[in-house]
């Protein structure tokens, strides 16, 4: 995917990221919550050795002590310095346990162990912050002692080394975790990974056809026209007629511009309009687009070849009891069946009573002939066809007709179904000569980049009142 297609899945799944970052600040909060505070507590302990008075026995007695920091801090968290601060303080606790809440650390490029305890008592951590500093240098008075003793037991010679409570621990007043801002900053940047995540996931495992990229993506057959989306559809599906001046029917204005450029060097102006699948808008696309023809001078056939699930009647709202079905059969002559629809030079070949065997007479030869028929009488004939996947009706009639037109429903159709459709078609020797997009989004991340189709809010089709002189 291109950065385009990112910043799209963020546009598009914006409510789902703020969701989970929110969820993530949440969590955040709530854990801070319940978590006890923590309140940390630190001493110091200076090391040092008795020094000669030359400089070399001063260095070499500076390089001893800084050896032996290391070894008396790790000597802070062992049972022989804890078990008496235990015993002193009376805690209830192993030696184990207080380990757990020591840490002895060894300033860089110094001779101080820095013995930090952390407990939920503020005023307990400083006592055994203090307690283990003393043991400690008691303890290494003790081990690090030299030299014969006397007769009561008591050393001759002192210790070499010396360690001093160079700073007791001090009461803390905030305590040091939860670090509540730190938890919240967290979830949230937790929450707002898992949110990006979840829309990348969805965008890539959704395999519906949402802009004119994927079907650049899939074919390089043009794309000639968009409809939007509009929820009254099934009230007013003849758009075109009903409101001429709604931005949906500039569309299919426009989309009639760019059917008159298809297949320039063919003869004959008859295209199947299909779909992949049902409910992508083909037919009130057919009859929208015939309507428009119509309205620019063209002498237009519409012909309902959908056979199985008729529509075009119903939506002109014309008899349909006797049509396609009776002429193929030879039971009506073709001028019997053709009504004209509307002021302009319409006309509308319903389909008649629904036969039982509905690929067989389109793909006889009778149909062939109906079809030379119609493009010599007229200048432009749709077939209004069924869906390619369920049935073959539309490939069948699109071969005969010479050029078919794909109906794509965004958002509805997959890419999967719309390679199908290609498929069908291609079995059949049969041209695609454009793609319709319908249901297109006027808002939101997949809206941007369709106002070439010919529509735009707010621009103002409908004709303006004259003003009135002298009001």
């Amino acid at each position: 995917m291109e950065l385009r297609d990112y910043i799209r899945i963020l546009r598009q799944s914006w409510v789902l990221i703020v969701l989970l970052t929110l969820v993530g600040v949440a969590a955040g909060a709530v854990f801070s919550i319940m978590q006890k505070p923590m309140y940390s507590s630190s001493a110091k302990v200076f090391v040092s050795t008795s020094n000669g008075g030359s400089i070399g026995e001063m260095a070499q007695g500076n390089a001893y002590t800084q050896q032996r920091v290391t070894t008396y801090a790790d000597l802070a968290t062992t049972p022989i310095v804890l078990l008496p601060v235990i015993a002193d303080l009376q805690l209830d606790m192993t030696s184990d346990e207080l380990a757990r809440e020591v840490v002895a650390t060894t300033l860089p490029d110094t001779t101080l162990i820095g013995i930090t305890v952390t407990d939920e008592d503020p005023a307990l951590a400083a006592e055994v912050a203090t307690g283990v500093s003393e043991s400690l240098t008691s303890v290494v008075a003790s081990i690090e002692t030299t030299g014969a003793t006397d007769e009561e037991g008591k050393p001759v010679e002192a210790s070499p080394v010396r360690l001093t409570l160079v700073q007791h621990a001090a009461v803390p007043q905030k305590p040091v975790s939860p670090n509540v801002p730190l938890n919240i900053a967290l979830g949230g940047l937790i929450g707002l990974a898992l949110g990006i995540g979840a829309a990348v996931l969805r965008e890539t495992l959704d395999t519906r056809i949402r802009n004119e990229r994927d079907i650049e993506l899939i074919t390089d057959i043009p794309v000639i026209g968009g409809i939007v989306f509009d929820p009254k559809a099934r009230d007013r599906p003849l758009i075109v007629h009903a409101d001429p001046h709604s931005p949906r029917a500039e569309s299919f204005r426009a989309l009639r511009t760019n059917l008159q450029f298809l297949d320039a060097a063919r003869p004959d102006r008859s295209f199947v309009v299909t779909s992949s699948i049902e409910s992508e808008g083909k037919s009130t696309t057919a009859a929208n687009l015939a309507i428009a023809l119509a309205d620019a001078g063209a002498r237009v056939l519409l012909v309902d070849a959908d056979l199985r699930r008729p529509k075009v009647a119903s939506y002109l709202g014309i008899e349909g009891a006797v049509g396609l079905t009776d002429l193929l059969i030879g039971r009506a002559e073709l001028q019997d069946v053709i009504q004209p629809w509307g002021r302009g030079q319409l006309y509308v070949l319903p389909a008649g009573r629904v036969p039982p065997n509905p690929s067989e007479l389109l793909g006889s030869a009778a149909m062939a002939d109906t079809i030379v028929e119609l493009n010599r009488a007229f200048d432009v004939v749709l077939f209004d066809a069924p869906p390619l996947l369920p049935v073959t009706d539309a490939a069948v009639l699109s071969r005969a007709a010479g050029g078919a037109i794909l109906v794509v429903a965004v958002g509805r159709a997959h890419k999967g179904q719309v390679k199908g459709a290609f498929s069908v078609l291609e079995n059949v020797d049969a041209k695609v000569s454009g793609i319709v997009l319908t249901m297109l989004p006027t808002r939101g991340a997949d809206a941007y980049g369709y106002g070439k189709y010919g529509y735009g809010y707010g621009y103002g089709y409908a004709p303006k009142e004259e003003p009135v002189v002298g009001a």
